[in-house]
């Protein structure tokens, strides 16, 4: 029996054809998979996996498009090639974080230069704010406070609380757009 008729057979559930089928293939699908891949272990494992594949998709081999033979070592290179392209990604990937960790992604001299830059910016708006905003800014950013704390804290209204952190704020974003 050839192989184009096994794998009707196999496409309808055959394990008999397949097991023939299987004694027919393995042999060029082994090698094929082995000139492309080149190591034999990769190329043991991508042989189980066209053969596999093989048993599972039995049923999308078309005779009038070729032989059996040529359905199943196409499926064979192209499952072959996809393992060394992903084995090729995967070493770039390995090769380029190994340059990373060799070069750290910033430079912790200009990260604490810009900080010190940015904090002397910070603070020269907070100047131009009036006292009230400053105060009310102030105590809810760098000490932590809510509206409500804030107000309670500086006896006063929430709604006057919240009045000036508007203002101080809107004042502030203008300052700091000029940074940016």
């Amino acid at each position: 029996m050839e192989a184009d008729e096994l794998l009707t057979l196999v496409a309808d559930g055959d394990q008999e054809a397949f097991e023939k089928l299987y004694g027919l293939v393995s042999g060029p699908v082994f090698g094929l998979v082995r000139r492309v891949v080149r190591d034999p272990a990769q190329s043991e494992e991508v042989a189980q996996e066209v053969l596999l594949e093989l048993w599972r998709s039995a049923a999308r081999f078309d005779p009038r498009r070729g032989s059996a033979l040529s359905w199943v070592l196409t499926l064979a290179h192209r499952r072959a090639v996809d393992r060394v392209r992903s084995a090729r990604a995967a070493g770039e990937r390995e090769r380029r974080e190994a340059r990373r960790a060799h070069h750290p992604a910033f430079d912790q001299v200009l990260e604490e230069v810009e900080a010190g830059l940015e904090r002397e910016w910070v603070r020269r708006c907070l100047d131009r704010l009036t006292a009230l905003q400053r105060q009310s800014v102030t105590l809810a950013y760098y000490d932590g406070y809510t509206y409500r704390e804030v107000a309670e804290r500086l006896s006063l209204p929430l709604g006057t609380v919240k009045t000036r952190m508007r203002d101080g704020l809107a004042r502030l974003r203008d300052c700091l757009g000029g940074a940016a």
